[in-house]
Parts: structure tokens; sequence; C-alpha cells
């Protein structure tokens, strides 16, 4: 296991982000689409791990293919298991593994967290909300989700980073 996730979101074009999610062994980026709300979807999946459920998923439009994050708990630590589908329409009900594993990495939940709420962040200071939603065009910036896994984040995580213990923005 590592502690040394990196992950970024930046906002492209009209209805596009690229995201990049890392540590020491390998790397993955991708682009996603607005078909869905995929910076909220995120969000809440990484929340999601605060609470009673182990396993949480989430699946971003590639236009036609689909990339499915499945992430599980296992008591502090998370895996984290990215798969890909060659077309959205056919594999939405299908089980994780009739996809292509592209990447996985297993992390503290606090570095995942932490990672998934910084990038959210930057996105939020970068465009503000309105500029968020000029570029993302069919869904607003998702502060409740964020603001939630802040919260989540700073009361049950052991963060490292000054800024979460000085109770600042992360």
């Amino acid at each position: 296991m590592a502690d040394d996730l990196q992950f970024s979101w930046e906002l492209g074009g009209s209805g596009w982000a690229t995201y990049r999610i890392a540590d020491s062994s390998s790397e993955q980026k991708g682009i996603v689409g607005y078909c869905t709300d995929a910076l909220a979807d995120l969000l809440y999946a990484v929340t999601g791990l605060y609470g009673d459920s182990p396993a949480q998923r989430v699946s971003f439009d590639l236009e036609p293919a689909e990339l499915r994050w499945r992430l599980r708990r296992r008591g502090t630590d998370v895996t984290i298991a990215i798969y890909r589908f060659p077309d959205m329409s056919t594999s939405w009900d299908s089980p994780d593994d009739a996809g292509t594993l592209s990447w996985s990495s297993t992390q503290p939940r606090s570095v995942l967290g932490h990672a998934v709420m910084e990038a959210a962040e930057t996105v939020l200071r970068v465009h503000g909300e309105v500029g968020y939603q000029e570029k993302w065009v069919r869904y607003p910036f998702p502060v409740a989700a964020l603001q939630d896994l802040r919260w989540l984040h700073r009361r049950n995580d052991d963060c490292r980073h000054e800024q979460c213990r000085d109770g600042a923005e992360c």
C-alpha cells in the first residue's frame, strides 16, 4: 500500500474535463463528458466511504465508453479500481469484472479524501461557480458535495496537511 496519491480535475472545452490519478507506480488520465454530473458523483462516492457502506461506484461517460470507478474500503484503506467498458449503453448493469481493469491502487481513505477534495477546491478557485457552470454546461458546481466531503475529512481523518489541521480551506 502507498500513501502517494495524486489527483487532478481540469475543465476543458464545453462539457469536458480531464482527470489524472497517479501513485508511485502508475497513472491514468481520462477525458469525461457532461452526460453525467461527474465531479459531483465522484465527490459523493468518496463521501460515501465515510459512512456504513464499504463500497462505492461512480461511472463516467466517455461517449460512448464507460469508465467505472469502484472504491472499496477495508478499515482505513481504500482500494481504487478503474474499469473501462467499450459502450456505456450496454455496460451499465454489467459487473465490474466484465470491464477491463485499467488502473488500481490502495490508499488510506484520508489520502483519497484529501486528494479529491483538494482537486475540487482547485476547480472552484480557478473557475468559480459561474465559470464552472459556463464550462461544464449541464450541472452547477457541486458545492454541497464538496462541503460534505470537507466536513467528513476534517472530522474523521488525521490529515497531515497543515491547512486541514488549522481549519483553513484544504
